[in-house]
């Protein structure tokens, strides 16, 4: 006999029908991220793309505000900013402003973390004084210091002159102030951007050491348990071997921040310097403001403004580069 089953039709097998593009689940959350992320996008093309690639444009013109028209003059500007002895002496002062203020902003504020981390008894009295620079305005707080650097009345020499007599004179910088006068902090060319440079570091640091107290509470304190017990006992080595690398991504956000920030000094120039004496303060924002507002030199000041932007993305990507290569996130 037959079997039954051989008896039955075989099944058609027709298409698959699959749903339509418009209706898959990936296509409908790519559409509705898109519409999410829009207003963003938008955004920053406005704020942010938008007025870079129009002071780019600019920077290869003569434009000034109130003319009709502008003239092109290509890479003019950019030759004057390498040529002029000006423009040369505005880049040297912001390189070594950045390179004197960032690596002892960050030391200081590295070193107050720990040592009010260390500390048992006034650490939230420490942490607020440290703390204060960065909350008081920078303006405010450069006329504070204009007063206290006066070359006759300023607390500063007058506290350096109570000290001639003391002994002190062996040092031969102190004996010449005893004998000439202490320098003028900020009228001396050779004191000037130096004298800024501690303004700077001052109000900084402390900004650094919350940042690194942050840090500082992700450490897990396993490791130095597990560190003594493999014979790990002073305190450089428990920092150098565990502390140190633990901080690794605080230290890269701290060091780009303080870079940029410096970059960016405007405030205790203009109050204190205005880019003097004989541009050894010049620094490239307030050669910006100078140029682009005081002197109506649009063309000129997007070229620097141009210039600056690259500074800060060489050093941002250099700092990515060559500084998270040895970082350890956990």
């Amino acid at each position: 006999m037959r079997d039954a089953s051989t008896c039955q039709p075989a099944a058609i097998a027709g298409p698959s029908i699959s749903p339509p593009a418009s209706a898959r689940p990936e296509r409908r959350q790519a559409r509705a991220g898109a519409v999410l992320i829009a207003p963003a996008l938008v955004l920053m093309l406005l704020i942010l793309i938008l007025p870079v690639i129009v002071a780019a444009v600019l920077s290869f013109t003569d434009y000034t505000l109130g003319r009709s028209g502008l003239g092109w003059v290509g890479l003019e500007n950019y030759a004057d900013i390498f040529t002029r002895s000006s423009y040369r002496k505005m880049i040297a002062a912001t390189v070594l402003y950045v390179a004197v203020t960032v690596p002892v902003s960050v030391g200081l504020g590295l070193g107050a973390a720990l040592l009010i981390r260390a500390v048992r008894v006034g650490a939230d009295l420490y942490r607020t004084v440290y703390f204060l620079p960065v909350m008081a305005s920078l303006l405010a707080m450069a006329i504070v210091w204009e007063f206290a650097l006066h070359p006759s009345l300023g607390l500063v020499n007058r506290t350096l002159e109570q000290g001639c007599g003391t002994g002190l004179e062996l040092w031969p910088w102190y004996a010449r102030g005893c004998a000439e006068g202490f320098p003028l902090w900020l009228s001396d060319r050779d004191y000037a951007l130096w004298t800024l440079a501690f303004i700077g570091i001052w109000q900084s640091f402390g900004f650094n050491m919350v940042l690194y107290l942050a840090g500082l509470t992700s450490v897990p304190r396993d490791l130095y348990a597990a560190a003594e017990m493999d014979g790990v006992r002073s305190g450089w080595a428990r920092f150098r071997l565990i502390t140190w690398p633990m901080l690794g991504p605080t230290t890269v956000f701290v060091v780009t921040i303080s870079t940029i920030r410096s970059f960016q000094v405007f405030d205790t120039v203009e109050a204190l310097t205005h880019g003097g004496p004989a541009k050894s303060t010049y620094v490239m924002i307030y050669a910006i403001y100078e140029k682009g507002i005081a002197q109506n030199l649009v063309g000129m000041g997007a070229a620097i403004t141009v210039l600056f932007l690259g500074f800060v993305m060489a050093i941002s990507v250099a700092q990515r580069r060559f500084v998270e290569r040895k970082v350890h996130y956990a």
